[in-house]
């Protein structure tokens, strides 16, 4: 019995759709880079620690961040073997104090951009270090608040 090419239900596959077309509709073929969803984002935390995630693909990104990860671990690991353990222990604690903190001035660069206090505390001395993030913050028309103003708020005397 052979399948009858009219109804399709007697036929053993389904019609799949094409994939896709790769790259932009006017050149198939080449990759459009504003549609394969590499997308910046705005940073959610500081620009130069290890924790911060990259939100594009590239990997020169992913491998600079495992670089500093494991510098970071190498650098812990030398200084445990030559003061004991209290002192990667001490300087893990105060990197967990500074994370925590909840007061970032924004003098020092605490709008969320930056954390000069966790800078200064990472292994490295990444204060030094200007990144994009350190230059271009979407907010350059913006005009910072006095330190005043800041602890007027905090500790809500601005009434």
């Amino acid at each position: 019995m052979q399948p009858n090419p009219n109804n399709q239900h007697d036929h053993p596959r389904r019609h799949r759709p094409p994939p896709p077309l790769q790259g932009r509709p006017s050149a198939p073929g080449l990759p459009d880079t504003l549609r394969d969803n590499i997308t910046l984002q705005a940073p959610r935390g500081p620009p130069s620690t290890a924790t911060t995630t990259p939100s594009s693909t590239h990997p020169l990104e992913a491998r600079l961040l495992a670089w500093r990860a494991t510098q970071d671990a190498l650098k812990m690991e030398s200084l445990r073997r030559a003061y004991g353990i209290a002192e990667p222990v001490r300087r893990g604690m105060e990197l967990k104090i500074v994370r925590d903190g909840t007061f970032r001035p924004a003098a020092l660069g605490g709008l969320g951009m930056g954390n000069l206090h966790e800078d200064i505390l990472v292994l490295g001395g990444r204060d030094a270090e200007v990144g994009w993030e350190d230059v271009f913050k979407g907010d350059e028309f913006r005009e910072p608040p006095a330190f005043h103003d800041e602890m007027e708020k905090r500790l809500r005397m601005d009434h």
